[in-house]
């Protein structure tokens, strides 16, 4: 089914649900997203209206919820201003396509989301098309902002003695403003965890070559995890990330990223990402957990996706 969803903090927009699941994307920016829940449940995404970045093509604003950008970032390239209305279309009654054909760094930009026909799960597929008269470089940047106190989850390669394997399993990238001292890092036997804490303002970042294909974020009563492709051998951004986490207080980012592509004038690349919501049982503030009481508690909700 889609229809019209008319009471997101963000403004109007248009609804997909299969029943089990909900989907919401801004019809007045964008393309965003900015609602995923079950029906009637509350909102996994983060929402953060008032808050604006001054660029050279216009004024930013984040907003919330879940955004396709160009990497690597560049200033003003990648913040390229989305205020304005988007196309919409639909493609059957559980696939949804919104799009802006040119923003004001020449690039086009498309979401297609696509529900199946029962389950708590959603398919996006992004798209970016160089719409300049210069060839480019870059990949496709999902970015998903989610709600505020709960922690994220990187998981890490599976374990393998020293006897066993010699090579480096990936690398694990840090920003120069990232501090591995901050207690909002954690480090648990199968994951790397980062809390959002509203008394923390400073900004954490961390990103990997995330061969296991999945990240999440876990709160008391619900786990969003998102899931996307490693290829091997394959230039990604960041000195190999496809994956990467953010936080700043209570706004915390789940970001993977594409393969880095040429791009012609005229031409596309395309990056997939597969949703889904779990319940939980932790009855307690997550911030205050463990790391491997974190993990039992994903394990639990998706048995297996540790491997």
């Amino acid at each position: 089914m889609i229809d019209t969803f008319p009471s997101s903090p963000l403004g109007p927009g248009i609804r997909i649900s299969n029943g089990h699941i909900e989907i919401v994307a801004a019809t007045g920016f964008g393309p965003r997203i900015v609602r995923f829940a079950f029906p009637e449940g509350e909102n996994a995404l983060g929402e953060w209206p008032g808050i604006s970045t001054e660029t050279s093509l216009g004024r930013w604003s984040p907003r919330g919820g879940h955004r396709l950008w160009i990497a690597p970032e560049a200033m003003p390239e990648s913040y390229a201003p989305d205020d304005a209305p988007v196309e919409h279309r639909s493609d059957g009654p559980l696939t949804l396509t919104v799009s802006r054909r040119t923003d004001a760094a020449g690039i086009g930009k498309e979401i297609t989301i696509a529900l199946p026909s029962s389950g708590a799960e959603a398919t996006l597929t992004h798209r970016i098309t160089n719409r300049g008269s210069r060839p480019i470089e870059a990949a496709a940047w999902a970015l998903t902002i989610v709600r505020g106190g709960g922690v994220a989850l990187l998981p890490s390669e599976p374990w393998r003695s020293h006897g066993d394997a010699l090579d480096a399993a990936r690398p694990f990238v840090l920003w120069s403003f990232t501090e591995l001292a901050d207690p909002r890092w954690g480090f648990g036997r199968r994951s790397v965890l980062l809390r959002s804490d509203a008394a923390r303002p400073a900004p954490q970042k961390a990103g990997a070559g995330n061969t296991r294909g999945w990240c999440a974020c876990l709160w008391s009563e619900t786990l969003f995890v998102k899931r996307f492709a490693h290829h091997r051998g394959r230039r990604y951004p960041d000195f190999g990330c496809n994956n990467e986490i953010y936080v700043a207080g209570n706004y915390m980012e789940l970001e993977s990223l594409g393969v880095l592509t040429d791009l012609a004038p005229g031409t596309s690349v395309e990056h997939e990402e597969r949703w889904s919501l779990h319940r939980t049982a932790l009855e307690k503030d997550p911030g205050n957990c463990g790391a491997e009481e974190l993990e039992s508690v994903v394990e639990r909700a998706v048995p297996g996706l540790f491997g």
